[in-house]
């Protein structure tokens, strides 16, 4: 199939997932919207990080069989069978996220299927936040360093119709190196998939700037890249935990050119135009012509 530099790309933000709903029920509202985006002809479909479960990480289990639910051996095919069907009848890329478990190794995942039901991408979390033991003194936990193991694939790249494709997701968003890693390897389009709670205990005089810092990373890295970002939310009020919403496809201007309206299962949808990224990188931010490479040695000096 020829590729294709202009097409209709989506962000699929779903609502909350209680702990007590089960996979099947998630999936089937993540088929829903991707019905939705077949009648929008829509050729990308991004959704959010550990999409498939609520966020776990909010929670101390001891218990290791109760833990072991959450992830998955190997990419869920049979569990989203009937999403990857449709996904090679449309000639649908999709990305989603999950918890997987790679011969005993924890990682905090996101993956490509194609028109074929391939998988033609895979990333893992390199950015884990949150803490490693159990604080009684917060609300809820954040236990990311304690259930995934750092990613260990780096920021790869994927070529597809729709364009050269990468990963990333959630706290890696917010930081640059992400971004400018995926730009040096000819990335176009970067999604990703994120779980943000409103409150942060570490430092709640911020509560009120999580949509605006959400958006400011995103956005300054498209511009800063020359690159489209479509990014994922899941949202809404989760075990009483409140998660921000704000699912978006940013332009390599560093417009959001589409944004969620609510915090529940909506689709979010823009055209993409892949020439938009050769406006910014062969004018304001031409890697080649501008770049001193040479005086950021800083950036990678590990600190011992």
């Amino acid at each position: 199939m020829k590729n294709k530099s202009k097409y209709t790309a989506a962000a699929a933000q779903l609502g909350p997932i209680d702990p007590g709903d089960t996979k099947e029920s998630v999936v089937a509202r993540m088929l829903d919207l991707l019905i939705e985006a077949k009648t929008k002809e829509t050729a990308l479909v991004v959704f959010p990080e550990l999409c498939l479960t609520t966020f776990f990480p909010r929670y101390y289990i001891t218990d290791p069989a109760n833990l072991d639910t959450y992830y998955e051996s190997e990419v869920p095919i049979s569990l989203m069978s009937d999403m990857f069907e449709l996904v090679r009848k449309e000639q649908i890329i999709i990305s989603f996220g999950y918890a997987e478990k790679d011969n005993g190794i924890p990682f905090n995942t996101s993956v490509y299927v194609d028109s074929s039901g391939n998988i033609i991408g895979k990333y893992r979390k390199i950015h884990l936040p949150g803490h490693y033991e159990y604080e009684p003194e917060r609300p809820f936990q954040h236990l990311e360093k304690r259930y995934f193991t750092k990613g260990n694939l780096g920021f790869p790249t994927f070529d597809t119709t729709l364009g050269r494709l990468g990963m990333c997701i959630c706290n890696d968003r917010r930081w640059p190196e992400t971004y400018r890693v995926l730009a040096l390897q000819g990335c176009e389009v970067v999604t990703l998939g994120y779980n943000t709670p409103k409150h942060y205990p570490l430092a709640p005089e911020h509560d009120h700037l999580q949509e605006f810092h959400n958006h400011l990373c995103m956005q300054a890295a498209a511009y800063a890249n020359g690159m489209w970002v479509i990014a994922s939310a899941k949202a809404g009020l989760e075990d009483d935990c409140e998660l921000i919403g704000g699912s978006c496809i940013i332009s390599p201007r560093g417009e959001i050119v589409a944004e969620a309206k609510t915090t529940m299962d909506e689709l979010v949808v823009a055209q993409v135009d892949l020439n938009e990224c050769k406006l910014i990188r062969e004018n304001i931010f031409n890697f080649n012509l501008h770049r001193q490479p040479e005086e950021y040695k800083l950036l990678t000096k590990i600190k011992l």
